[in-house]
């Protein structure tokens, strides 16, 4: 059986009309939320920059016009520039995010000005261009390119919205509570092959590709992400102060950092208590702990007996179906998530208590691989055997190796135009800005069953 036999490519079915209407429908989405975002602060927050480690509102809003504006106007659309003259303000690679804040940024209303004459022109080369003939725009490529590089800035801008100060501008319901009773602490994974990443996905990006096939040797996971009630034991048996868990790496980024517990948490008379979009609340107990860093997740793991899974292990866990042999697009499988399967899209402000999305499991039962908090895994960000980038070496090749980890999985800040069982994104072991949390693994021993 070949690598690609069993992959499905999602949208091949759709007439032009109908894929056109897909993908106006997914950059509608990620433009609402942009706006939602922007709006919800004065023009004075707008500008402000909240931390050095992010940039301002204003100038994530005007580069994802910029990058829709470079690709879609110019490339796709072979339209001329609107606004060449700020290509270099708005190049990520140029301009380190704590500098961005001096640079001729471009003001609150014409920023959203600009936005909005890219997008109708955006649109009106969707209803136009040949929807086949080039890699670039076969299966519109380009325009899921750009919603999900819309929604990855959307996230980015979220995370800018839980490091400011002042009252919360931002509100959603709370999650689902558990719904799935008494879950087993760890699940076990079979030995052997099984196909990462994808040859056939219409939008996955460069560094997700091509399908392989990989080994992996049994090994059991975490049925549900590591909760804040566990990682307070942690904390609370003073695995902050004793170097026995931590790496060396990891014990000195924490003794030069002041670093005592998961970043916005604080501990009262009464327990920890945490900050969350400017609500200052008790930390919940059976919600998956969030803005842990990588070295931070690898000492738990190492104070609890186990390890962090590898990014191999991670995905067959979240992909294999053990009756097919084959892996599945989502845990779940093949069709798109809904509410009912995972936390994403903002639809709440926080991750859901473990156990909250039964359905979707994978199908050996590890729970919430998709949405919540993304996981960090042991393994570095390389390419693929036979990666090949596309459609710009900026995306992921400039990115390979160096201190990278990789996380999988996606949070509740996630969209799900921007997530995949294939999906990886990557960061510096020290960032705990961003909304990451884990689960840990261990190797199953001689003679071990499930």
């Amino acid at each position: 059986m070949s690598v690609e036999s069993t992959e499905t490519n999602p949208l091949r079915a759709l007439s032009p009309q109908d894929l056109r209407a897909h993908a106006a429908e997914a950059l509608t989405r990620a433009r609402e939320r942009s706006v939602a975002l922007t709006d919800a602060v004065d023009d004075e927050d707008l500008i402000r920059q909240h931390s050095k480690l992010m940039s301002p509102l204003v100038w994530d809003l005007a580069h994802i016009g910029s990058q829709e504006e470079l690709w879609l106007v110019r490339d796709v659309g072979g339209r001329e520039a609107l606004r060449p003259d700020i290509d270099d303000i708005y190049d990520a690679f140029q301009h380190a995010r704590a500098d961005r804040p001096e640079l001729p940024l471009l003001g609150p209303e014409e920023t959203r000005k600009y936005v909005r004459e890219v997008r109708d022109k955006s649109f009106d080369i969707l209803e136009n261009v040949p929807l086949q003939g080039r890699r670039l725009t076969e299966d519109a490529f380009a325009f899921g390119m750009i919603t999900q590089h819309e929604q990855q800035h959307d996230e980015t801008m979220l995370a800018t919205h839980q490091l400011r100060k002042g009252d919360p501008v931002l509100h959603a319901p709370s999650p689902p509570s558990s719904r799935s009773g008494r879950l087993p602490s760890e699940v076990f994974v079979p030995g052997g092959v099984f196909t990462m990443g994808t040859s056939a996905e219409p939008w996955a990006l460069d560094n997700e590709r091509p399908a392989h096939e990989v080994a992996v040797e049994a090994f059991f996971i975490d049925t549900v992400p590591v909760t804040c009630g566990a990682y307070a034991e942690f904390l609370d048996s003073g695995g902050y102060q004793d170097p026995r868990w931590w790496s060396e790496r990891g014990w000195a980024y924490r003794g030069e950092n002041g670093i005592d517990a998961p970043r916005f948490w604080k501990r009262e008379q009464d327990g920890w208590w945490r900050t969350r979009f400017g609500v200052y609340e008790k930390v919940p107990a059976a919600e998956p702990v969030v803005h842990v860093s990588f070295y931070e997740a690898e000492a738990y793991a190492a104070w609890a007996g186990r390890r962090l899974p590898t990014e191999r292990e991670w995905e067959k866990a979240a992909r294999f179906d053990p009756a097919t042999g084959r892996s599945r697009r989502f845990p779940w499988g093949d069709e798109e998530p809904t509410p009912e399967h995972a936390n994403l899209g903002q639809r709440h402000l926080r991750p859901a208590e473990a156990g909250a999305y039964p359905a979707g499991a994978s199908p050996l039962g590890v729970h919430q691989l998709i949405g919540d908090v993304w996981e960090w895994t042991s393994s570095g960000f390389e390419a693929y055997p036979g990666f090949s980038a596309f459609p710009y070496k900026e995306y992921s090749d400039v990115f390979f190796g160096g201190d990278y980890r990789i996380l999988r999985g996606g949070s509740f800040g996630t969209d799900a135009a921007a997530i995949r069982g294939t999906f990886r994104n990557w960061d510096h072991p020290i960032r705990r800005q961003i909304f990451s949390g884990f689960r840990c693994a261990r190797d199953a021993r001689q003679g071990e069953v499930a």
